[in-house]
């Protein structure tokens, strides 16, 4: 294909233009959209259908996760690559269940992100090495990759998942409520319910279960 368009998001203005710088070297590849947030790469692989679209895991309001499964719903036809500095066998397997096909870490991006792109383009997955290890590894010990091996998250649904991570990053319900358009008071029942699947007492509580699961930046 000589016609790529790609979707950068990353809530860092340097690390996003040095990704894009990185890409548009290649002939007939565009960066046809940049985000800050998980939310706005949604909206924007919506608007501008790439081909591929690279997220970063610890993105304000949505996170990379997040926004990959919306993404994967909203544009099937759009390959997502997580670029991650978490080398973690759970962000992996996270990323696999979420629809990514593609895993880079950032400190391998130099010299992998366009072998890794080009092979999404062509609808063939990429792994960084460390991952494919412990795909490899998952194999050799299971008999099969388990893609949706990450660890429970007290069957939260994806509306709590955001409304974690939002409150982890300091919004109030009211704040919540706004950001995702519901009401205050349904806001508020979610937060209750939340707490209660998590089994959760405090928002510190909270803001710990959300970095400790890759919900938002600690």
């Amino acid at each position: 294909m000589n016609d790529v368009r790609i979707l950068v998001a990353d809530d860092h203005e340097v690390v996003r233009r040095g990704i894009c710088s990185l890409l548009e070297l290649e002939p007939g590849w565009t960066v046809c959209a940049e985000a800050a947030n998980g939310r706005e790469a949604v909206e924007m692989a919506a608007a501008c259908g790439p081909n591929v679209a690279i997220l970063d895991v610890s993105m304000p309001e949505l996170n990379g996760f997040e926004a990959a499964r919306r993404i994967r719903k909203a544009a099937p036809a759009c390959e997502v690559l997580i670029l991650t500095m978490h080398e973690s066998e759970q962000v992996l397997h996270e990323a696999l269940s979420a629809g990514a096909r593609g895993y880079v870490l950032k400190s391998d991006a130099g010299r992998t992100l366009v072998t890794a792109v080009d092979a999404l383009v062509r609808h063939k997955p990429f792994l960084t090495p460390v991952a494919a290890d412990v795909v490899l590894e998952d194999y050799l010990s299971h008999g099969e990759p388990r893609p949706g091996a990450a660890p429970p998250r007290g069957r939260l649904s994806p509306r709590e998942r955001e409304v974690v991570q939002l409150l982890a990053e300091g919004k109030t319900t009211k704040d919540v409520a706004r950001v995702l358009g519901i009401s205050v008071k349904t806001a508020d029942t979610h937060r209750t319910n939340v707490m209660r699947k998590l089994d959760l007492h405090s928002l510190s509580e909270l803001v710990r279960y959300a970095i400790r699961n890759h919900l938002t930046q600690p």
